[in-house]
């Protein structure tokens, strides 16, 4: 099968999220100029850079309150900084909570009994038991093509790890098992890893 996105697939659900994946997913809390704070998943996520660290994730849709875009992009906007917190398997459930589209004023911490922590290097929260943080200053907000298409880029500036995610110095994501999004509905946990060695190491 082949197809031109610009002319349609044919199938009963777009199979291009299925596609490109697994996708890791940011958990991107911010807190707006007013104080009022969001959390919210997003599955267009990644690591970008190692030196300085960044990352990027990108917002598509929009909500009537905020301008063309949603809670996330909006208050960045205006204070220049997020908190990307790493989802793990047993936080499925209250990760899946704070992906409605809740009014603005809605606080997704309080609203999903999540505990939140005080960030070290930016004003703003962070889920205080994911297995790691990564606090971030904005560094560019692109508008892509399409509308309401933003992508966010952000420099690492504080990082946290949870303890028991540390084994023999290094952080071992098989001890929280990292949840992932596929396409549709679905889901998936990373519970098994192994090891390539490049060619000329």
């Amino acid at each position: 099968m082949f197809y031109r996105p610009e002319d349609g697939h044919g199938l009963p659900h777009n199979p291009f999220n299925a596609i490109v994946t697994p996708r890791p997913i940011g958990w991107i809390s911010t807190r707006g100029a007013d104080g009022s704070e969001n959390l919210a998943p997003y599955s267009f996520f990644n690591a970008v850079a190692y030196t300085p660290p960044q990352v990027m994730f990108s917002s598509t849709g929009q909500k009537a309150d905020r301008d063309g875009t949603k809670d996330s992009v909006s208050n960045i906007r205006e204070t220049g900084v997020f908190c990307v917190n790493i989802v793990e398997f047993a936080m499925k459930d209250v990760m899946n909570d704070t992906s409605g589209p809740w009014d603005k004023d809605v606080d997704e911490f309080t609203r999903a009994g999540i505990e939140r922590a005080s960030c070290e290097t930016i004003p703003c929260s962070r889920v205080a038991k994911a297995p790691a943080n990564l606090e971030c200053r904005v560094t560019q907000i692109v508008q892509l093509e399409g509308p309401a298409n933003f992508a966010v880029f952000g420099e690492v500036t504080g990082v946290h790890m949870r303890d028991d995610c540390l084994k023999d110095g290094m952080f071992d994501i098989l001890s929280f098992q990292p949840l992932t999004r596929l396409g549709y509905r679905d889901y998936s946990r990373i519970t098994e890893v192994f090891s390539l060695k490049r060619p000329g190491e």
